[in-house]
């Protein structure tokens, strides 16, 4: 299968991409990039000028313009923080602040004002934003050209977001104080948020839980970003059909013009650019690509794969509780330890641990985590549940052990574990007990892991079947190309491979 390309035009559709600043948001984007690239969509991506350093740091010469393919540019705006660490990451509630007191938007009207009067690219057709990225609605309005909304979430995360100013209407929040925490209040039901059937208001997004949502910046950004959703003239969700059809059904009710493609990274494979892009990288963080031989040399399935993400921090002791948890569980594991991810602290294990795990566990500071994930050596995945961690684990059929961070984190938990039945829960109080029990249960293949196991590979099959040429997701992809992008003249077909190429009317 070949994504096809319209026929060339006089003005060529020029679509600007405008990701939210961090890795989590920059991967999905850019596959989106990749598959809008490939039908020959002139696109200019826009980075904030801090992740930009940092990704042209991280990937030196492969990161060039020189690398750059045709019809592909990159420029950037400042966040509006002041300089600092360019290893360090960005405190997200002060750049969310930033962001929501719209530090970006006169940059982003500059630069989208430079590109119409550029004489090396067609003027500006369509701006595609970040869900959390939406004062770019406003430079939209002013040229008078559509702004596409991309939520880097799975539709049941952004469908928790949309109702939480709900759960506040109704009283079940805020918080009275942080008691509320563990005094069983987190597992009161809540059945009444479209598509989602029965969950607790633990599995709502983690912002919610706030004792004073006046003054709490992430709340409030959320509450925002998810009401200016519904302007868009079109919402598009890196999910598929199949694997959130209650959650979907239910948004398509609120919205006609709700665009499923997912997942992305399976759909890019087919595009005549994949290479080239891919080789080009978008990571903040050098990859350690050596982790790929060292699984190369394990058996099927027997690795266990550990990843907490690009923002989840954690305390020395729950480092020391995995550390020794993965230990005592005798099987062999790749873990990914950010030089940030303790928290005030840098991540040092001790010798001892370091011993006991020699040949059967290897740590890397990042990796090139969906090439992870598809490797035949992987078994399992601990994870934070972000939602590319997700979407990737279910297209490797890789079932999981989830620990929640923040965010929509705890809602993909709830579906990763209750619904799609592909994973396990662990106490956010981490134990090594616990940990040591959890992966020998699912890599041992006990009952609850041979099951998991099993559906892990259903949805795989199932994620397959929705990018494949027919399938929901490749022709949603092209619904979105012709009722977004397109000239109407010049629209792509989606017929036969034969009709490859042609444009219909």
């Amino acid at each position: 299968m070949e994504l096809k390309k319209a026929e060339q035009t006089i003005q060529q559709p020029h679509v600007v991409c405008v990701p939210y600043p961090g890795q989590g948001h920059i991967n999905p984007m850019m596959q989106l990039v990749q598959l809008l690239h490939s039908t020959g969509i002139h696109i200019t991506l826009v980075h904030s000028e801090f992740d930009h350093s940092r990704i042209s740091k991280s990937r030196g010469s492969q990161h060039s313009p020189s690398t750059r393919p045709d019809g592909f540019r990159i420029e950037t705006i400042p966040d509006g923080l002041p300089p600092n660490d360019r290893e360090a990451m960005r405190h997200i509630p002060t750049l969310c602040d930033s962001i929501r007191k719209k530090a970006c938007l006169a940059p982003f009207r500059e630069l989208v004002m430079r590109l119409n009067d550029s004489a090396d690219s067609s003027r500006v057709s369509c701006i595609v934003s970040d869900g959390v990225m939406t004062f770019t609605q406003e430079v939209a309005e002013e040229l008078g050209i559509p702004n596409v909304v991309f939520w880097t979430t799975g539709a049941c995360g952004l469908m928790a977001y949309i109702y939480c100013r709900e759960l506040i209407k109704r009283g079940l929040a805020p918080l009275k104080d942080e008691s509320y925490l563990n005094n069983g209040y987190l597992d009161t039901t809540i059945d009444w948020i479209p598509g989602m059937g029965e969950i607790r208001f633990e599995d709502m997004p983690s912002f919610i839980r706030s004792t004073d949502p006046n003054n709490d910046i992430m709340l409030n950004f959320m509450l925002d970003e998810a009401h200016n959703t519904f302007k868009a003239p079109a919402i598009v969700l890196n999910t598929f059909d199949e694997l959130e059809y209650d959650v979907i059904t239910a948004m398509r009710s609120m919205s006609s013009h709700v665009y499923t493609t997912g997942p992305l990274s399976m759909l890019c494979r087919h595009m005549p650019n994949y290479h080239q892009f891919k080789s080009m990288g978008w990571n903040l963080w050098k990859e350690d690509i050596g982790c790929l031989e060292w699984l190369d040399s394990q058996e099927s399935a027997s690795v266990i794969y550990v990843n907490f993400g690009s923002t989840t921090v954690v305390t020395a002791h729950h480092l020391s509780e995995f550390a020794w948890g993965l230990a005592n569980s005798n099987h062999p594991f790749l873990w990914v330890i950010r030089s940030n991810l303790v928290v005030g602290d840098h991540a040092i294990l001790q010798d001892d641990f370091m011993a006991e795990i020699k040949g059967r566990g290897l740590l890397v500071s990042w990796c090139p985590q969906e090439e992870v994930l598809s490797h035949p050596s992987i078994g399992g995945f601990i994870t934070h549940c972000g939602w590319n961690s997700t979407i990737e684990s279910i297209c490797g059929g890789v079932p999981m052990i989830c620990w929640p961070f923040f965010a929509e984190q705890m809602t993909n938990r709830r579906y990763i574990c209750k619904e799609w039945g592909i994973g396990m829960e662990i106490d956010a109080n981490v134990r090594r007990e616990e940990i040591e029990n959890a992966v020998k249960e699912l890599m041992g293949r006990g009952e609850k892991g041979k099951e998991m196991m099993k559906n892990a590979m259903k949805w795989k099959e199932r994620a397959t079947k929705a990018i494949e040429e027919g399938g929901s997701s490749y022709t949603n992809f092209y619904r979105l190309v012709n009722e977004i992008f397109m000239p109407r003249d010049h629209r792509i077909s989606t017929g036969s491979a034969a009709n490859a190429g042609t444009a219909v009317g």
